[in-house]
């Protein structure tokens, strides 16, 4: 039985209603939901839609309502034929002569990133880190909610930190199955990472934003984000230490 392909206009697939195909997921890919059909998409586009969408939010503020290629391009920092692949990915094209409307290609990436899903999210550890993620507004602006908040320190439970109360990391388990946790962001010492990851995956959770100073080892099926803000400041060192190099050459000659 032959499949016919998707039309390129608008990317939908036409099937037989007795065959539904679920693309291989290559080593590098996503799969993700679009159009209610699910697409395996390249991890390093997955991680650009989350900067179109934020460039996107920042042209809905200034009441712009159509975007060229180019233009997207230049606010996401991208190049304009890569901006194009990406978001052809979502069956998007925009209009010759005319652009993206960014009211609809803003939607468009809010649902292959699951952002129209409120995810309900745990905080663990509220050390000065932790306390500045609680009190950040801009989760809730993208479709995550903070939840839950736990610590191991005696002396922070039963405090209240943006409006949650700091529950004990003892009840780990009890909080992701009744707060219904589907993210977990993970700001503890490195030393101790592990062992709640273990926890957190054990409980359910297979999506962990990591800022401990640690690789976590996890299953196939659990995805780990992690955020090492010292390594990015020795990135921006040595790039830092390359420009001065570069300098000094150009002042010897």
């Amino acid at each position: 039985m032959s499949v016919p392909r998707p039309d390129r206009g608008d990317g939908a697939r036409s099937v037989d209603p007795q065959v539904r195909r679920v693309p291989r997921v290559r080593r590098g890919e996503r799969k993700v939901q679009v159009r209610g059909e699910v697409r395996s998409v390249p991890e390093a586009t997955v991680a650009r839609l989350a900067t179109y969408l934020r460039a996107l939010s920042i042209l809905s503020d200034e009441a712009i309502t159509t975007v060229s290629s180019e233009e997207l391009a230049v606010a996401a920092g991208v190049n304009s034929a890569k901006l194009r692949k990406d978001l052809s990915f979502l069956g998007s094209y925009g209009i010759r002569g005319v652009g993206y409307d960014v009211g609809t290609l803003t939607d468009q990436i809010s649902r292959t990133l699951g952002l129209t899903v409120n995810h309900r999210v745990a905080l663990i550890g509220v050390g000065n880190l932790g306390q500045a993620l609680a009190g950040y507004a801009g989760f809730a602006s993208r479709g995550f909610r903070i939840a839950a908040l736990l610590d191991a320190d005696d002396q922070r439970v039963g405090s209240v930190i943006s409006g949650l109360t700091v529950r004990p990391i003892a009840a780990l388990e009890d909080i992701v199955a009744e707060d219904e946790i589907t993210i977990a962001v993970l700001a503890v010492p490195g030393h101790v990472a592990q062992e709640i990851c273990n926890r957190l995956v054990g409980a359910g959770v297979t999506s962990i934003l990591n800022f401990a100073p640690v690789v976590l080892a996890v299953p196939s099926h659990v995805d780990v984000r992690k955020v090492d803000l010292a390594a990015e400041l020795q990135i921006l060192s040595f790039h830092e230490t390359r420009k001065a190099a570069a300098a000094l050459g150009a002042v010897a000659k």
